[in-house]
């Protein structure tokens, strides 16, 4: 495949049916909490950024890669993405386990998710299921480290399956980058780590980003910027990519290798149109993703990113409240952005 002109993503890891409720408010142990407004819809990274880049833009080519089980949940999933218009010649099809299901409870109390996952064919998921020889996609989109054990642990001479896909993909041609999952910062260090030679991007939280730098950029439930910029730039040495994006309430920044970082603030959507935050992440990947795809500028990129995410808002499924690019960024428009942060971002010199 070498000198092909490539085009297009691939989305690979995670596959599963997430099953959304709202909830009048987290309930301590022990206790009752009222749930209700189920609504089943494909989850993970895999599903969520494919899904989201076609929606963004139906006429991009996109692939994935990924488990299921043989059953009705399974089906579920292979019909969603053939809504989407996904290529899944890679979703593999496993009568092993049962399809990861996962109990995605929004609170009406505090506007927080909490997740409870039956793993499933996650737990089976190897490198063995990804081929790269035959893709034409530019971008490989991966994820999620912590729940997939058998990625998650030692494969031939690699620390840990991510880093063998992450590999292979790199030596397609492919240019990588990988999600994380909210795991304890030792276990996110000591699988992620490993990864950074081998990205070419990466995208994280404000919370991530401090665990993965052991620096703390979090204080009295507001971001530190500043600490942010400085733990990014600490990841940034450590790895291969060409920049490190933090996305964060108010905003998002991106730290280039050469540079100064870049921030934008996020969209300031009106609270009586928030429904909950599922897949706001992923759709924050998808439209950043989709603007350096397309070589927009960092600035245009983010906003994008920005854009999707206040859409994705407006529903409970993960990628339900995603529109065309065009349309999120007049949504967007219409909405107003935040201004710069109170303290500016200190000038990080080039890497």
């Amino acid at each position: 495949m070498a000198g092909m002109q490539r085009h297009g993503f691939i989305a690979g890891g995670t596959w599963c049916l997430d099953r959304n409720r709202k909830i009048d408010v987290w309930p301590r142990e022990d206790s009752v909490g009222i749930a209700w407004g189920l609504e089943e819809r494909g989850g993970g990274p895999a599903c969520n950024l494919a899904i989201d880049i076609k929606r963004l833009d139906p006429s991009i080519p996109v692939e994935t890669i990924g488990l299921v089980g043989d059953d009705a949940a399974g089906r579920k999933l292979i019909a969603e993405a053939d809504r989407a218009g996904i290529e899944r010649r890679q979703m593999h099809v496993s009568r092993e386990a049962p399809t990861h299901a996962t109990e995605a409870f929004i609170s009406q109390a505090s506007g927080q998710r909490t997740h409870i996952s039956d793993l499933g064919v996650s737990s089976l998921l190897s490198p063995d299921h990804f081929d790269f020889s035959a893709t034409t996609a530019r971008f490989m989109h991966l994820g999620l480290p912590g729940i997939h054990p058998t990625m998650d642990g030692r494969w031939k001479d690699d620390v840990n399956g991510w880093v063998t896909v992450l590999k292979a993909a790199r030596q397609a041609g492919l240019r990588t980058n990988l999600e994380l999952c909210t795991v304890t910062p030792e276990r996110l260090r000591g699988l992620i780590l490993p990864c950074l030679p081998f990205l070419d991007t990466l995208i994280v939280n404000d919370s991530e980003i401090g665990a993965l730098a052991q620096i703390p950029t979090l204080a009295n439930g507001r971001t530190d910027i500043e600490a942010c910029v400085a733990a990014a730039t600490g990841i940034l040495r450590q790895g291969a990519m060409q920049l490190v994006t933090v996305h964060f309430p108010e905003g998002a920044i991106t730290v280039p290798r050469d540079g100064q970082a870049v921030y934008v603030g996020s969209v300031t959507v009106p609270a009586e149109v928030i429904v909950g935050p599922n897949g706001a992440g992923d759709a924050f990947a998808a439209g950043f993703l989709y603007g350096l795809h397309e070589n927009w500028p960092l600035e245009d990129s983010l906003w994008l990113g920005h854009a999707a995410a206040a859409c994705s808002l407006r529903t409970a499924g993960t990628t339900d409240g995603v529109a065309r690019w065009r349309d999120c960024l007049e949504t967007a428009a219409q909405w107003g952005r935040r201004g710069p942060p109170e303290r500016a971002i200190g000038k990080n010199k080039s890497i």
